[in-house]
C-alpha cells in the first residue's frame, strides 16, 4: 500500500530533500499504475468477452471476461507491490 508523502525535515540537506522528493514520486506512480491495472484489466477481458458474446451469439463470456480481468487485475497488483 502506497505510504503517504513525507515531508522533508528543516534541517535536510538538499541532497536528503531530492532523494525524498524522489521516493515521494515513486510512490505516487506506483499508485497511479495499480488504478490502471484496476480499470484496463476487466476493461480488456469484458471487451474479449463481448466480442466472444458476440461471435457465438451467448452472453455469458462478458460477465466472466470482467472477473476475469478483475483477477488478472489483482495478481498483477500482488505480483509487482506485494511482493516488493
Amino acid at each position: 500500500m502506497p505510504t503517504p508523502p513525507v515531508p522533508p525535515p528543516s534541517d535536510a540537506s538538499d541532497e536528503e530533500r531530492e532523494a525524498l522528493r524522489e521516493f515521494n514520486m515513486r510512490e505516487a506512480d506506483s499508485a497511479w499504475r495499480a488504478l490502471a491495472y484496476l480499470l484496463t484489466g476487466p476493461l480488456v477481458y469484458g471487451g474479449i468477452g463481448a466480442l466472444l458474446d458476440r461471435w457465438w451469439g451467448t452472453g455469458f463470456a462478458t460477465p466472466v471476461g470482467i472477473v476475469a480481468g478483475m483477477g488478472v487485475s489483482l495478481y498483477l497488483i500482488w505480483f509487482r507491490y506485494g511482493s516488493q
